[in-house]
């Protein structure tokens, strides 16, 4: 039989070559995969969005026939991915990041090789056709299941198919943004890595491949390319202080609305219902704010350029054009809706992400605090600065990535002009929104299910592991009423030195304990004299845990109790076995040694 072309590789790799220096080379080659997936993906939703718009008309002035099709868009895109999920795929994608987090905690960070294409394909689809959601989350989910399957196919430990999973996710951040070192902390903050020596230096070897291949191939521009003309004064610090608040506000609504509308569509069980209806209100949406259509962000590269009158093109009141409080009004409306339109598009059966809606809701609130200042007489305020600065607080409020968000700015403008306002107003926001929303929006479901492993090893531990799989049950019971001569066959068929005691409907009575029993075990005449309850040891509740505790509670009673096994019942007194002090430690002792960077 012949052998497999891994399995191979695998058996050379032992004897040649150290597994640390091999995650390296496949850190390049991961960053490799990830930079060419996302420019691949930001090129074919450029190159569909651009054969769409051509048809729909959309930013020319509005008439019945192209609102018509712009209402229509919105549907056939999310129609088209439905289609594709249930027909191609044929099963379910899965959504995005929380299943990469979920996977990294759960799942041993293997992902299936589907998701290597899929998100990709999907999110395109919905994009080009007007979804109101971002591309990030898709193609970093893509990347993670890139390095996920190359770890796993070269037959690496845990920890290392994990880290070749965050490289995958810094290498498509990278490739998208062309910022490396923002990509890094992405991982770090989003995926909560902990940046040792081990893991730094493939995260950066994939940035930097990623990063390299997206301007080997789409040239030195960067998204949301802008030069700071107007320095940073101490002066200004208060009102970027104001921005913090406002964006924190803006962040605690988005993660309100996203999570009531999008579990409004959980709900409903026909995907056609919530097709029609999510196609409705998303219609509606992009007719009368054009600027929802899609990704968002031409039209916050024309605010950073200067130019709001893009708001009014192709919209029912183009007329108010260089009116100054219609342009409020207007911003602090796609602030509003921008929120109901992405998780809209998610929940009707888009595919798509929030970290691109995220960024656009932060340039708006910084562009619209602002204008509104500098309408209101207050020392004026460049806009431009603003919207960027409002775009890092916004990101860190929804993503609870500070450092990520503030050093992501930073290398799309080109320098560290703003370093000071960015870090001054990302504080700001997180201070205010933490205690509210103590869990970015991609780690707030499985923190609530306790599926999110986090920075305290030690706490994810005990809470990740399983009770169930540590229970021992090769333990043999007697019955209360049984006699002597019952238990020594009982301690003939075990191996083990504690016997429960049951009643006849199972519940749990009490032990007995073999160095009790070895005086009179041999003593045939007292076989049918002596009980089982008279030799009973009835436990404690020190000496009980149930099956519904956390691992934390037992943990709690080996320690207070110093006991080296703990009996489980369930709610009802049901017996299931024993926790064995040795045993429970042993497993949380494994579970640090696969998720440890070290």
């Amino acid at each position: 039989m012949a052998v497999p072309i891994n399995r191979k590789i695998y058996r050379w790799r032992l004897r040649h070559m150290n597994e640390n220096v091999l995650v390296g080379l496949l850190a390049v080659v991961v960053g490799l995969f990830s930079g060419l997936a996302a420019v691949g993906l930001k090129t074919l939703v450029y190159y569909s969005s651009r054969i769409v718009t051509q048809f729909s008309t959309l930013h020319t002035p509005l008439s019945t026939f192209n609102s018509l099709v712009i209402f229509l868009l919105p549907v056939t895109g999310i129609l088209l991915t439905v289609l594709f999920v249930k027909y191609v795929v044929r099963g379910d994608i899965g959504h995005g990041l929380p299943l990469v987090l979920l996977a990294i905690s759960r799942n041993r960070s293997e992902l299936p090789a589907k998701n290597m294409w899929t998100s990709l394909v999907a999110s395109t689809i919905t994009v080009a056709f007007g979804g109101s959601v971002g591309l990030e989350a898709p193609i970093a989910s893509t990347g993670s299941a890139i390095g996920s399957n190359i770890g796993r196919w070269f037959r690496l430990s845990p920890k290392n198919v994990r880290l070749l999973l965050g490289c995958g996710a810094a290498g498509a951040i990278a490739g998208i943004f062309k910022a490396p070192f923002a990509a890094i902390l992405f991982v770090v903050e989003v995926f909560l890595f902990d940046l040792t020596a081990t893991t730094a230096l493939p995260l950066l070897l994939s940035s930097l491949t990623a990063a390299t291949v997206a301007y080997f191939l789409m040239g030195t521009g960067v998204q949301f390319s802008f030069t700071v003309e107007q320095p940073f004064t101490l002066s200004q610090l208060p009102f970027y202080a104001i921005l913090g608040v406002f964006c924190a506000l803006v962040s605690l609504y988005f993660l309100r609305v996203t999570d009531r509308v999008e579990g409004w569509f959980a709900r409903r069980k026909s995907p056609w219902l919530k097709l029609i209806v999510g196609g409705l209100v998303l219609g509606v949406l992009v007719v009368l704010f054009p600027p929802l259509y899609g990704e968002g962000y031409s039209t916050l590269t024309a605010l950073l350029n200067g130019n709001p009158g893009v708001i009014f093109t192709g919209t029912p009141y183009s007329t108010l054009d260089g009116n100054v409080w219609a342009l409020i009004g207007i911003l602090f409306a796609l602030i509003v809706l921008k929120a109901v339109a992405t998780a809209t598009t998610i929940g009707s059966g888009g595919v798509g992400g929030t970290f691109g809606p995220s960024l656009v809701l932060g340039g708006l609130s910084g562009y619209l605090i602002a204008t509104l200042g500098n309408t209101m007489g207050l020392p004026p305020q460049d806009t431009a600065n603003f919207a960027l600065v409002g775009m890092a607080a916004v990101m860190t409020g929804v993503m609870h990535a500070p450092f990520m968000a503030t050093f992501l700015i930073a290398d799309i403008t080109g320098g560290y002009g703003l370093l000071v306002p960015l870090l001054a107003t990302a504080a700001v926001t997180y201070l205010c929104v933490t205690p509210f929303e103590s869990h970015s929006i991609y780690a707030r479901k499985l923190a609530k299910h306790g599926d999110l492993l986090t920075h305290d090893k030690d706490a994810s531990a005990w809470h990740l592991l399983d009770m169930g799989s540590l229970i021992e049950t090769n333990f043999v019971i007697v019955r209360t009423g049984d006699r002597l001569r019952d238990l020594v066959d009982a301690i003939q068929n075990s191996r083990r030195n504690i016997f429960p005691v049951l009643s006849d409907d199972d519940k749990f009575l009490g032990v007995i304990v073999l160095d009790d029993v070895r005086k009179i075990m041999f003593r045939a005449e007292l076989y049918d004299t002596v009980s089982v309850d008279d030799l009973m040891h009835p436990m404690s509740e020190g000496d009980l845990v149930r099956s519904s505790d956390s691992l934390t509670d037992v943990v709690e009673k080996f320690r207070v109790g110093n006991r080296y096994n703990l009996v489980v019942v369930d709610d009802s007194d049901n017996y299931l076995g024993f926790l064995s002090r040795a045993n429970t430690f042993s497993a949380y002792r494994r579970f640090i040694s696969d998720t440890s960077e070290e």
